[in-house]
Formats: C-alpha cells, structure tokens, sequence
C-alpha cells in the first residue's frame, strides 16, 4: 500500500461574529522548546505553517498507510489549531471560503509581497482553503504517468468535497466557489497530457520562462509532482468541513493514484481528452456539486451526480478491495450524497430556529458557527493543561 498525507488549509474566525481574524502569526509564535519536542514525538514530520493570508493556517499529517491513521491524524491535527486558536480567542473552521465579507492580510514574506504586487486583486481577494492529497510514487516517471491518467477524472473530487457556497457575505449559486477564486490564478486547472517526464519539465520550464510565474511553486496544477516530496500532490478539493470526508477522499486519490499506475504498467494509454472539456467538467462540479449532474468521466456528458461518483468508486474498486477500503469507501459516499457536502450543510444552517431566509452578517455568522462545531467534531482531546500547543512552522511544495 502507498503511504499519503494531507495538508488542510483552515480559517481562524472570530467565533462570535464569524468573521475571519489574521492570527496566524500569533498561533505560530512564542511556542515553548518541550511543548515543541513533545508536539515532534508525537507527529514526526507533520505540522503547522503560514499560508498565504494571515487568516488561515495550514496543518500537515506525516505520512500513513491506512484511513484510520489518517483520520486520526486529520483530527488531531483539527482539535491542535483549535486549541491554540482558543488561546487568542478564536476558532478554526474548516470553510473553503469565509461567507463573510472582511479585509485580508497578506502573510508579510518577500515572495508573498512580490505576488501581491505581480497579481493585485487576485492575491487580495485569495483567502480561499484548500486540501490536498499526496501519495507515494516510485519515480517522477511514475507520477507523470499518473498524473496523464487521473485527470479526467479529478472534477469528481471537486464535488465530493464542495465546500464553499458563500463568498464574501455574498450566496454564490456555486457548491464550490473556492474553485472559481482559485483558478484565476495563471497557470491553476487541469493539464495537458504530458506523455513523459522530459514533457512536463519542458512544460513547467517554459511556463517560468515566461516571466508570468515566479518559481515552479506557482505551477498550480490540478494535479503535479511534489517539489520536495515523492509524490503526486492532487490539488482540486475544497478542505473538507467533515474530517471524515477528507479522510474519505484522500483514499480515493491513492486508491486513482495507484489504478492509474497500474494501467501505465500495463501498457493502457490514457483518455486523449483536452483540457477544455475537463476545464468544463471542473466548472460544472463547482457550479452544482452532488445537486444535480456532473459530467461524465468517460463520455463527457451530463450524467446523475450520484451515477458519476459511483462509477468513480466502481473504477477504483479492484484497489480498494485489495486494500480492504471497499466498503468503507461505499459507505462514505452513500454517507456524503445522504448527508449533503460541506456545501449543502452550510446552507442547511441557514434554517436554524431563529435565523432570517436572507443572507446577512447574522445568517453568516451562524454558518460560521456551525462550521467551528463541526470541524472540532470526533476531534481527539485538547492538549493536556500546562501544555501549551506547538505549531511548527513547515514549508512544503
């Protein structure tokens, strides 16, 4: 089995009004040297760190073999931030978007700066939270094969995890808005086909050859070999507001990241779809989530969203059984089309006893509420008294 980790991207909210408060710098200071060896002994190489606004924190697991470990993880890493949002009066939330309108602050860092300055708006408005997937590949030449054979089927996920309904005090008509915001960045969404490792470092020496991007950190694809690590890092989902979907989802990336190895094996090609039909798929996912229809991985037209994720799941499911996730992960999707996505739960708080149908900083401060009561839920304990949180600042790919 191929060990995978994740990285969350979480808000730090105001719990009473909701609105999102730039404290990362103070949940990542002033940390004591036991709490931080205790904090290392128990995660190794998972941790904490900026992001790109102040108003989010990143939390990272080590890398695990099984969804209980990380699961686990996911929450602990979850009820950690909280505890130490806590300190400062505040709370961390696992929102994609924050549904209220409020000033950002960029994470004062030269590279943060020059961005700011290079992409105006679209840094000043990027207070978006994603998650993202890493699992182990053998080779770079591996993960190009893989990354040519997951990407039509990466919008599945989007909906999956759509979490972002709300944007800036404002009802977006979008199950996940954060991935409109994000893809105005130059080089975010799907990829092209690539065909081998030789293309795809061509590719990505071009696109910094152009002066548009600054380093490869800026190659946001949908999908794309991890600078500093062995693996494929799948970037399309919203950071999930139940840690039982992200742990959801993150095993069915492995589970496409080691099918699509396993064709590149065989000699399978992958599907030769463009990139504009995938870029339509991505929007449809956004736009209407599990709601309505997606499109269909294998012919590109519309389709039942529940039929669309169950052949997402009947794809993978030869992996999933030899790694003894089949029924687990059935049982997770009928859960999340059930349930609703993080999306849909969120608007379901708006009909809380006492709430007006309109869409003001009071209906959005409830949504917020809610989603801090969510996120710290199955959380393992806080800290012990005396132990002061550590967060250890991490810079990853």
């Amino acid at each position: 089995m191929r060990t995978f980790g994740v990285e969350e991207e979480l808000l730090i909210v105001d719990p009473a009004s909701g609105v999102p408060l730039a404290l990362a710098d103070a949940l990542l200071r002033g940390l004591t040297p036991g709490a931080a060896a205790a904090h290392a002994a128990d995660h190794d190489d998972s941790g904490f760190s900026f992001e790109l606004k102040l108003e989010q924190i990143e939390t990272q697991t080590r890398p695990c073999l099984d969804h209980a470990d990380l699961l686990g993880q996911v929450r602990q890493s979850r009820a950690f931030a909280d505890h130490a949002a806590r300190i400062h009066g505040a709370r961390v939330a696992a929102l994609a978007t924050s549904p209220l309108a409020s000033p950002t602050h960029t994470t004062p860092n030269p590279r943060y700066a020059t961005m700011q300055r290079r992409f105006g708006l679209t840094v000043q408005e990027q207070l978006t939270c994603g998650f993202h997937v890493h699992t182990f590949i053998e080779s770079p030449e591996e993960g190009v094969a893989v990354l040519d054979r997951i990407r039509d089927k990466l919008a599945v996920l989007i909906a999956l995890s759509a979490n972002s309904p709300f944007w800036n005090g404002s009802e977006t008509g979008f199950e996940s808005y954060r991935t409109q915001a994000w893809n105005r960045w130059p080089a975010a969404g799907p990829a092209m086909i690539f065909g081998s490792l030789p293309v795809y470092r061509r590719v990505v020496a071009r696109l910094l050859e152009t002066g548009v991007l600054f380093d490869e950190g800026m190659v946001y694809f949908d999908a794309r070999l991890a600078r500093h690590h062995p693996t494929v890092e799948v970037r399309v989902a919203d950071v999930c507001l139940r840690a039982e979907d992200a742990a959801l989802i993150a095993v069915l990336v492995r589970a496409l990241v080691e099918s699509a190895s396993r064709e590149w094996r065989d000699g399978v090609d992958p599907a030769p779809v463009p990139t504009v039909l995938l870029k339509m798929a991505a929007w449809q996912a956004s736009n209407c989530g599990l709601q309505s229809e997606l499109l269909d991985f294998g012919t590109f037209r519309p389709a039942p969203a529940g039929e669309v994720v169950h052949a997402l799941v009947d794809f993978v499911a030869p992996v999933l059984a030899e790694q003894g996730e089949l029924e687990l992960v059935r049982h997770g999707v009928e859960r999340i089309l059930a349930d609703g996505t993080g999306a849909q739960l969120q608007r379901q708080a708006l009909n809380a006893p006492g709430l007006d149908t309109p869409f003001d900083d009071a209906a959005a401060a409830a949504v917020v509420a809610h989603a801090v009561r969510v996120t710290s839920r199955g959380a393992e304990p806080a800290p012990a008294a005396g132990l002061e949180p550590v967060l250890v600042p991490v810079r990853r790919g």
